[in-house]
């Protein structure tokens, strides 16, 4: 990419991060997400390809499956935030890309991140709040309890597997009970 441009618009940029140095580092931002969304778009025009088996605008002599636009998309990244992308579309509405799951809406990294903030004792509305300063989007207090729902349901699956064919080991549980000397309560001690 080449990139041209005179010295007096050099200087006024260079003025402009003098007065407002946090400026360059939001076009930096809005650069890399714009950037992001474009390698996005355009991995999953080369997926379309390899599902059709053939370029944009070549034709087959038997009548076939072909391109059929795209539609605009917000995906949320860890680190980079809200990306806008392209999703193509196939004619016969078979094709469904790899790339971006179908109905996510952030990456399964944040979404492990929301849970373990959850299980940290952040609250809902809190997680919610804090989303749109970290990522750039706010993430609805539903959709952080349906991420949990998530969690929940995988540790839920873990209890209840089948324990039969695993060796087992013995644990021992003590528990040990003594008096708080300075208000006389009791505390108990796990081991």
């Amino acid at each position: 990419m080449k990139m041209e441009i005179t010295v007096t618009e050099a200087m006024e940029l260079i003025n402009e991060i003098r007065q407002q140095p946090d400026s360059i580092f939001e076009m930096i931002r809005d650069d890399v997400k714009e950037n992001v969304g474009v390698y996005l778009s355009e991995l999953m025009e080369t997926e379309l390809t390899g599902f059709l088996g053939r370029n944009r605008y070549e034709r087959l002599k038997e009548k076939s499956n072909h391109r059929n636009g795209s539609y605009g998309r917000k995906f949320t990244l860890k680190g980079i935030g809200e990306v806008g992308v392209k999703v193509p579309r196939d004619r016969s509405g078979q094709f469904t890309t790899q790339v971006i799951p179908r109905s996510k809406q952030y990456e399964d990294t944040l979404r492990e991140d929301l849970c373990t903030m959850f299980l940290a004792g952040v609250s809902t509305r809190t997680l919610s709040m804090m989303s749109e300063r970290l990522i750039g989007r706010k993430i609805s207090p539903m959709e952080v309890s349906n991420a949990n729902k998530e969690l929940s349901q995988a540790v839920e699956a873990w209890r209840e597997r089948d324990l039969s064919k695993e060796s087992i080991k013995s644990y021992m549980w003590t528990e040990r009970c003594s008096p708080c000397e300075s208000r006389g309560l009791w505390r108990r001690y796990l081991f």
